[in-house]
Order: structure tokens, then C-alpha cells, then sequence
């Protein structure tokens, strides 16, 4: 699969290395800081794709500063910094939230970029044009066609699918409530939403599951669990998002059932909530 003279198989493939390493990078840092795991980036996934796309810019852009290092490491800090304030700029934008924030230390802009940050992009860029990209790229090429191929394809539909997951999650976050993301560092909270819209739909498929494999469950009597289990766990994932965080209060839910004639069973068809406010 070439296009240009480049195959797009071999650079996705770096790209996704790129991008685990920067989340390896990215989460040791955390560790280190707070003692606890956190999992840094927009995918649910172990990538940060900043990373995997900052290297690939330097692969493609810098390659002709490769005989001249200091200019080399001066257009990376230049390219990878620019990457790293749009990116910051325009995920604000358009979800309401940030993943950094470096308002804090000296010498930043709008909290997006910093010294601290673009100085290590430039000794990044020197060793992916020397070191790590001879290496990587004749590991990559090395690969048989066939091996190649299902690594690609494998890594590109699980990266697609995150995407989506991420982009579906973090979206309705930012729509359901105003505090999110305005000037703090919201990476914890929201691999927390993610990690909550997963555990949602997980009972859904061992259910699911269970009625494909007969494991000794009438397919109605799961279905009808199935329906029941997914109201509740959506109504509760709404509620604690949006209205108990934004108003606080008391707020019951329920499900609402139709009896089924010569049946112990019960058609699911609806949900209810009751807001309180317990406030004086």
C-alpha cells in the first residue's frame, strides 16, 4: 500500500510505536508524580497520538536538517511545539476539556506549551532521526508481507474503534456539564468517564453471552434482564454526569414493567427518576 513512494502500512505501524511510547513516557512521569497510575491521553487505549504524529511530522519534514543537528533539534522544538499548542487549542474547542495545562510554570503560553516541554522536543527530534528511527523503521520493513499486513490491519481497526468510543464518551461529557475542562489539567476525570461508559456496557455482553451459549437461561428471561440491566446503568450514568453534579440533591430511579399473562415474567418498558432537593 503505497502512496507517494511511501508505504502506509510501515508508517502507521510507527506511528502506533510512537505513540505507545509517548504514553509510556507520559504515564511514568505521572507515577512518579503522584504515586498512582494514571492513564494519560484522549484514547482509551495505550497510545497518546500527539507523540505518534509529533514523530512522524520530524520523520517527514526535518529529514533534509539531518547533516546540520543544531538546526535539526531548533525545527523540532519548532514543529513539535506548534503541534502541541493546536492540539491542545482545538481539543478544547471542540470537547470542552484539557489533557494539559501549564499555566502553572514559567515561560508558557496560554498554558498549552512551555519550556519545560518544547526544549526536551528538540533532543526528541535528535533521537529519532539517529537513533530510534534507523532502528524501528529496518524492524518494521523486516517484517514478512503477510505478518505486516495483520499487524496493520489489527492495530488500525482497534485504533479506528477507539476513535470513535473516545470521541462518542468525551463529547457527551462536555455537553453535560460547564465546569469541565476550563483551565485544569482534566486527564484523570476523564479516563475515569471512560473507564465508567465501558464497566456500562460490559454486564450487556456476559448476558448476551450466556444466551448464545444456552447456559441454562430461558432467551427471553435474558433479554428481558438484558433490557432492564441497560436502562438502570444508563439512567445511573446520567444522572451521576449531569444533574447530581450540576444541582446536587437526591434523585431516586426505577424501572416501570408490564406483567406478561401466564409469565412470572416482566416486559421492561421504561424508566422513571425523582429529583429531590435536600437543600435547606
Amino acid at each position: 500500500m503505497v502512496i507517494f513512494g511511501i508505504d502506509i502500512r510501515v508508517y502507521f505501524l510507527l506511528f502506533m510505536l510512537y505513540s505507545f511510547i509517548g504514553w509510556c513516557m507520559e504515564v511514568i512521569g505521572k507515577l512518579i508524580q503522584y504515586k498512582r497510575f494514571i492513564n494519560r491521553g484522549f484514547l482509551i487505549g495505550p497510545y497518546c497520538p500527539i507523540y505518534g504524529y509529533g514523530a512522524l511530522l520530524i520523520t517527514f519534514l526535518l529529514k533534509k536538517y539531518t547533516s546540520d543537528p543544531i538546526t535539526l533539534f531548533i525545527m523540532a522544538i519548532l514543529v513539535c511545539g506548534t503541534l502541541e499548542y493546536l492540539t491542545s487549542y482545538f481539543m478544547e474547542k471542540i470537547f470542552h476539556a484539557r489533557w494539559w495545562d501549564y499555566s502553572q510554570r514559567k515561560f508558557n503560553i496560554n498554558g498549552r506549551v512551555c519550556l519545560n516541554t518544547i526544549i526536551p522536543f528538540g533532543l526528541l527530534g535528535l533521537f529519532i532521526m539517529y537513533v530510534s528511527n534507523p532502528f524501528l523503521l529496518g524492524a518494521i520493513e523486516s517484517l514478512p508481507e503477510t505478518a505486516l499486513n495483520i499487524v496493520f490491519w489489527v492495530l488500525l481497526v482497534i485504533f479506528v474503534l477507539d476513535n470513535i468510543i473516545s470521541t462518542n464518551v468525551i463529547s457527551y461529557v462536555g455537553k453535560t456539564t460547564k465546569e469541565f475542562g476550563k483551565s485544569l489539567d482534566n486527564t484523570e476525570e476523564i479516563t475515569k468517564i471512560k473507564k465508567d461508559a465501558i464497566d456500562l456496557i460490559k454486564p450487556i455482553f456476559i448476558k448476551y453471552n450466556a444466551v448464545e451459549k444456552n447456559k441454562g437461561m430461558m432467551k427471553e428471561e435474558v433479554l428481558a434482564e438484558l433490557q432492564d440491566e441497560k436502562a438502570k446503568q444508563t439512567f445511573n450514568y446520567l444522572k451521576r454526569l449531569g444533574i447530581i453534579k450540576k444541582y446536587k440533591g437526591k434523585l431516586e430511579s426505577g424501572e416501570i414493567g408490564i406483567p406478561m399473562e401466564n409469565s412470572s415474567l416482566v416486559l421492561p418498558c421504561g424508566i422513571y427518576g425523582r429529583w429531590e432537593n435536600n437543600t435547606k
